[in-house]
C-alpha cells in the first residue's frame, strides 16, 4: 500500500498548485472588411502622379532655359517648390512678422501650411497619405518583406537615439531660420540664389557626385530590410509634422474590453509602436496610416478618433477625403487670392538658370 504524504502550509499554497480561476471569454465580433489602405494607396498613388508630372514639366522648363529657348515652352510649374522646406519655412516666418505674403515662393510656404494643418487635425497624416518620399520609402521595405521575408528593427537602445536625429536636424534648419531677421530672409530669397534655389535642388539630384549616389544608394538598400529608414531616422520634414501632432485631436484608440490580445497591430505598425498595449497612441512617430487598425480582427477593439471629451470613430473615407480637401482647399486659396504663382521675366530665368550651378550661398 502507497503511503501517504502530508503537506501542510502556513499561509496560501504555492500558485502553481492553487486552483486557477476560469479566465473570462471576451465576446468576439468580427470587424467587418476594412478599406483604409486601399483608399490610402489611392491617394498615394494620385500625389505620386502629380509630384512625378511636377518634376517633369519643371525639367521641360529648366532645359528651355538651358537651351536659350530652342526646346518647348512650358509654364514653370509652382508646386515644385514643395522641395523646399527651408525657404518655405523663412516665408512662413515672414509672413508672421509682417502679414504680408511674400512674392518669391510662396507656393511652396502654402504647400507647408497645409501639411501642418494636415499633421494638426490627423496627426503626421501627410508622411504617410501624401508624401512621395514616404510612400517611397514604404514601398521599399514592402519589397524587402517579401523578397527576404522579414524586415529587421534597431533594437531600442539604438533605435530611440537614431530617432532623435531628425529632431537634431530640424532644429539646426529651425536656428538657422529662426535668428535670420526678415530683411535678410527677404534678400536672400529674391537674390540671385534664392531666385533659383528650385534649380539648384534639381542639379542636386541631376549632377549628383560619386559621394552622393553612394549615399541615397545606401539608404535605398537599407530601406529594404529596415522600415522607412529615411523617415524614421533622418526626416526633419517629417519630425516637423511629428511636433505638429503632438498636440492633435485625432489619434488612435484601444477599447480593452473589445481587445482579444491577438498583438497583430503593434507587429503591423511601421513606426513599432506598442499599440496592443496603448489606451491611445500620442506618439509623434504615429502617421496615422491606419494599419493597426485594418489588421484588427475584433470590431470596435481599435479606432482612429478624433475629439477630447467624446471622441468619435474617424472612418476611412472620411480621412482620406478630409486630407484631400484641406490640402485643395489651402492650395485653391493661394491660387484664388493670386498669392501662388511666381512672378518673374523670362530675361531674369535666361539669365540665372545657366549658371544656376555657378551660384554660391550667400554668406
Amino acid at each position: 500500500m502507497r503511503p501517504q504524504t502530508l503537506t501542510f502550509y502556513r499561509s496560501a499554497p504555492p500558485a502553481s498548485l492553487a486552483p486557477r480561476a476560469p479566465r473570462a471569454r471576451k465576446r468576439f465580433t468580427r470587424r467587418r472588411g476594412d478599406v483604409s489602405q486601399q483608399l490610402r494607396f489611392a491617394v498615394q498613388i494620385g500625389f505620386a502622379a502629380v509630384a512625378l508630372w511636377v518634376g517633369v514639366q519643371f525639367v521641360m522648363w529648366v532645359r528651355y532655359f538651358e537651351s536659350g529657348g530652342a526646346t518647348l515652352r512650358v509654364e514653370r510649374p509652382d508646386g515644385v517648390e514643395a522641395w523646399l522646406p527651408i525657404a518655405s519655412l523663412m516665408n512662413l516666418k515672414a509672413l508672421l512678422l509682417t502679414g504680408s505674403v511674400p512674392g518669391i515662393h510662396a507656393a511652396g510656404m502654402f504647400m507647408l501650411i497645409a501639411f501642418l494643418a494636415i499633421s494638426f487635425f490627423f496627426r503626421k497624416a501627410f508622411c504617410s497619405w501624401l508624401c512621395p518620399i514616404g510612400t517611397l520609402s514604404e514601398w521599399l521595405w514592402q519589397t524587402g518583406q517579401s523578397v527576404f521575408g522579414r524586415t529587421f528593427r534597431a533594437p531600442r537602445w539604438l533605435d530611440v537615439p537614431l530617432r532623435g536625429l531628425k529632431y537634431l536636424l530640424l532644429a539646426l534648419f529651425l536656428y538657422v531660420v529662426i535668428v535670420m531677421p526678415v530683411p535678410a530672409i527677404q534678400a536672400f530669397l529674391t537674390g540671385p540664389y534664392g531666385l533659383v534655389a528650385d534649380v539648384k535642388m534639381l542639379d542636386f539630384f541631376r549632377l549628383m557626385g560619386r559621394t552622393t549616389a553612394i549615399v541615397l544608394a545606401v539608404l535605398a538598400g537599407l530601406s529594404l530590410v529596415v522600415k522607412s529608414v529615411w523617415c524614421r531616422y533622418l526626416c526633419p520634414y517629417g519630425a516637423l509634422m511629428g511636433l505638429a501632432a503632438l498636440v492633435s485631436p485625432t489619434r488612435i484608440v484601444r477599447n480593452a474590453d473589445a481587445c482579444i490580445d491577438c498583438g497583430k497591430c503593434a507587429t503591423a505598425c511601421p513606426a513599432g509602436l506598442p499599440v496592443d498595449v496603448l489606451a491611445s497612441v500620442r506618439s509623434a512617430e504615429c502617421t496615422a496610416c491606419m494599419s493597426c487598425v485594418a489588421v484588427c480582427p475584433a470590431a470596435g477593439a481599435l479606432d482612429l478618433k478624433a475629439g477630447l471629451r467624446h471622441p468619435r470613430a474617424v472612418p476611412p473615407w472620411a480621412l482620406a477625403a478630409a486630407i484631400v480637401l484641406l490640402f485643395v482647399g489651402v492650395v485653391g486659396f493661394a491660387r484664388a487670392s493670386g498669392y501662388w504663382h511666381t512672378s518673374l521675366p523670362d530675361s531674369v530665368y535666361f539669365e540665372l538658370v545657366p549658371r544656376a550651378g555657378q551660384l554660391s550661398h550667400p554668406r
